[in-house]
């Protein structure tokens, strides 16, 4: 079936719900009521657990290999790109040496290491991991369906402040205005576009410095022949990524740990034999002095050490494989130390060869150990490459869960892990862009400019964010938000102003894919905040349908029809649609919302709520399926058996709970209305969230309140119950004959009177993305000759 309905509604037409409200609206919200009961009450909140000495060594070992990467890999091309015409002045090496060593302690070591990997979301980091913990402190997200029990899950983990505090008034200013809300969902889609950048900059760079060091030893190979060998590399890479890194990842820590070994006692040789004196950078003086020697190329030599820096965005979105604290030791007792030895020796190489700059690494490197040094750096190179492609797809898993991205394909790699996911039609894009720019650029220098953009950019949307998070979630004085706000914003705005320098020189990169990805995702979000304000417009009351009487005004088949919709509460517009066009309908009808939550995981026993909907002989229920932005749909999660799973524990719970289920004596008659709240409802008690109960004097608990016994109309047909076992084989006799999906085919379209650059975002590029994503029945496992899709067209 595919009938359709015309609508129109614009961006402010969406008008309140109690506009005519009388004694058909009362009952209506007596009889649909909110799951408050259901939720229940669990709390969990997350913890970091206590590791034994040996397991946090381990977990610290392993973690280098999958966050540390990116970071690692650096010296490849630091001093080349600071450098790249050449070392005028053999004091700059110090003042830029100088400058990493103080980099890499305020950025990498004490902002996120220790302060921003903090702010994980139960582990999970990146931005969307920021701004969900945000949209659990205030009511921040632009599409409007949060509610009161989803705070009641596990994993629901907030805090609440005074109402006079300082977070609270931040609070009321940033749920003030919906022009806020929307800025605050710019900046973090900012900040995801420019790591989705970081994912195809990284392998260029990263994996074309490794390339290149085979011109150190085999002269006679030209700069083509390394863009060759780079695009195979990358190519083999990107094929081999629907395997996952479980199958390869033992190898990971290993390669990474070697690698920083290597270029720590390749730094210490060369300080040692080269000129030790490069060791007083750790000095804050020689920074001014080098800026004291004037000239504009000191300035924008900061895009390139800033390169040193690189890779801390992979470390925050990789956070959810390993506890902070293995991540904190890593980075203090290996990596740091390893990397300030590594830059150190190449500066004491380049102080006697400054002519080398162009290839530092591998030029510092001796002749014995050269090619195995180049082995193990084409294999870290690969190695952080996999960190950042591993970071794109959970932040694109993520945006996804918030409906800010199309609809994609996201496969798991392993039963281990949940966070490690493969996104096919990302995973080609990605690779058809790292080649295009390291074929088009054929340069690490422009390739480096343009990743400095990107990764300068993260950087400052992380600290806007982190300013929020400290007031809002850490509770911290304003004082301590000041200070880390500005000493943030001092390194990261200095570092940005040099990088504008090089907009032309290939930073314009990742502002163009930045710029194309965020279109796509704010054009998406939009369509989709108006497709849910279209359906919270034009759903229909629970009162019109009770007045249609048990059989709902037309023949009851058998059968179950699953109703799809973005609505925790009221009838959807399609169903309505649905029974006006169609003289029949389903024994059993379930409205089934599937809703995504700002958490990072719903335990499986919290996913389902499910509640009965009018008198038992109509034989309708809602059934809310919960999932975070880390869960996914799954081939081997049948949604549908968990469906009807849940929906029978429920029936035989409630059968328990005598007195406790709804009345069957309802009709339109004024009687109804004077029955209190409590009455229509039976007390709310079915409304508890009845899976979290697992003993019967947990059940007795809950059934304390007694409520007088309602005299029921007779119901001729199967449809009589006497009881929820009844009820059940009636169900499953239904579920025999038949199970029908129906989801609603939104049309969304501009109306004529829009202007140009709405009519081509919704008409165009919205209209092309729904029609290239994947369709909810795909999501859901749905088998197409049970699907049935209700077409409606609205505009905005």
């Amino acid at each position: 079936m595919a009938a359709r309905v015309e609508s129109s509604i614009g961006g402010g037409e969406i008008g309140e719900e109690g506009d005519e409200r009388g004694s058909m609206w009362d009952l209506d919200q007596s009889l649909d009521q909110p799951m408050d009961e259901e939720a229940g009450r669990l709390r969990n909140m997350y913890r970091e657990k206590k590791f034994s000495a040996f397991l946090l060594l381990q977990l610290s070992f392993q973690s280098l290999g999958v966050v540390y990467g990116d970071l690692g890999t650096s010296p490849l091309y630091v001093f080349y790109n600071t450098f790249p015409r050449g070392i005028k002045d053999p004091e700059d090496i110090i003042g830029a040496l100088s400058l990493i060593i103080y980099s890499l302690t305020l950025i990498p070591l004490l902002k996120y290491v220790f302060v921003v990997c903090k702010a994980n979301d139960n582990g999970q980091g990146g931005t969307f991991a920021l701004y969900s913990l945000l949209c659990r402190h205030a009511k921040v997200s632009t599409i409007p369906n949060q509610h009161r029990t989803d705070e009641e899950l596990t994993t629901y983990s907030r805090t609440t402040f005074h109402e006079h505090s300082f977070a609270a008034k931040t609070k009321r200013w940033l749920e003030k205005g919906i022009s806020r809300k929307n800025a605050l969902l710019i900046l973090v889609l900012v900040g995801t576009c420019m790591v989705i950048g970081d994912g195809i900059l990284t392998p260029a760079i990263s994996v074309l410095s490794a390339a290149g060091g085979l011109r150190v030893n085999l002269p006679h190979i030209n700069n083509g022949i390394v863009v060759v060998v780079a695009v195979v590399i990358l190519v083999s890479l990107f094929s081999v990524q629907h395997y996952g890194t479980d199958r390869v990842g033992w190898l990971f820590a290993p390669i990474v740990f070697l690698w920083f070994l290597f270029i720590a006692s390749i730094g210490m040789f060369n300080i040692w034999k080269h000129d030790p004196s490069v060791l007083k950078a750790f000095s804050p003086v020689y920074i001014y002095r080098y800026f004291k020697r004037g000239g504009q190329d000191r300035w924008t030599s900061l895009g390139g050490i800033m390169l040193s820096i690189t890779g801390i965005e992979a470390l925050f979105a990789d956070l959810s494989h390993f506890p902070v604290s293995a991540v904190q030791f890593a980075f203090t007792v290996i990596v740091f130390p390893c990397l300030l030895l590594a830059y150190s020796g190449q500066a004491a190489y380049l102080r006697k060869y400054p002519h080398h700059v162009e290839d530092a690494f591998y030029q510092s490197i001796p002749k014995r150990v050269y090619w195995p040094m180049f082995i193990i750096a084409t294999a870290a190179a690969i190695v952080a490459s996999q960190a950042t492609i591993s970071a794109t797809f959970s932040l694109i898993k993520q945006a996804l869960a918030h409906g800010c991205f199309p609809r994609v394909k996201v496969v798991h790699t392993s039963r281990k892990f949940l966070g490690q996911i493969y996104i096919p039609d990302i995973n080609w894009i990605l690779m058809i862009l790292c080649i295009a720019v390291t074929a088009g650029f054929k340069n690490q220098n422009q390739i480096g400019n343009a990743y400095g953009t990107a990764v300068v950019i993260v950087m400052l949307v992380t600290t806007l964010l982190m300013m929020l998070i400290m007031i809002l979630v850490w509770r911290c004085h304003w004082v301590l938000v000041l200070l880390f706000t500005v000493l943030s914003l001092v390194v990261e705005c200095t570092y940005f102003s040099a990088v504008l320098f090089k907009v032309n020189q290939g930073g314009w990169v990742p502002l163009v894919i930045a710029a194309a990805f965020l279109v796509i995702m704010y054009v998406w979000h939009y369509g989709t905040l108006k497709r849910y304000e279209f359906e919270m417009h034009s759903k229909v009351s629970m009162a019109w349908i009770l007045g249609l009487g048990p059989s709902l005004g037309l023949v009851r088949v058998p059968g179950i029809g699953l109703v799809y919709t973005e609505l925790a509460s009221g009838v959807p517009h399609i169903f309505s649609h649905f029974i006006t066009n169609l003289p029949a309908t389903h024994s059993v009808v379930i409205f089934v919302c599937v809703k995504n939550l700002p958490v990072y995981t719903v335990p499986q026993e919290e996913r389902f709520l499910v509640k009965r909907i009018g008198p038992k002989n109509f034989h309708m229920f809602r059934c809310v399926a919960r999932y975070g932005y880390r869960d996914l749909h799954k081939k081997d999660d049948d949604f549908e058996k968990r469906l009807f799973e849940s929906l029978f524990l429920f029936l035989r719970l409630e059968s328990m709970m005598e007195g406790c289920s709804d009345s069957d004596d309802y009709s339109v008659c004024g009687s109804q209305q004077r029955q209190s709240r409590d009455g229509v409802t039976g007390n709310g008690n079915e409304n508890r969230n009845l899976s979290t109960f697992d003993t019967f004097d947990s059940i007795e608990s809950v059934i304390a309140p007694t409520v007088t016994k309602r005299t029921s109309h007779t119901v001729t047909g199967s449809s009589q119950m006497s009881g929820g076992g009844d009820e059940v084989e009636f169900i499953n006799g239904c579920r025999d004959a038949g199970v029908v999906h129906i989801m609603g085919n939104t049309v969304v379209r501009a109306r004529r009177e829009a202007r140009f650059y709405k009519r081509i975002a919704i008409d165009y590029v919205y209209a092309f993305l729904r029609k290239i994503c994947r369709e909810n029945s795909a999501i859901f496992n749905v088998p197409q000759e049970s699907l049935l899709n209700v077409g409606q067209i609205f505009s905005v």
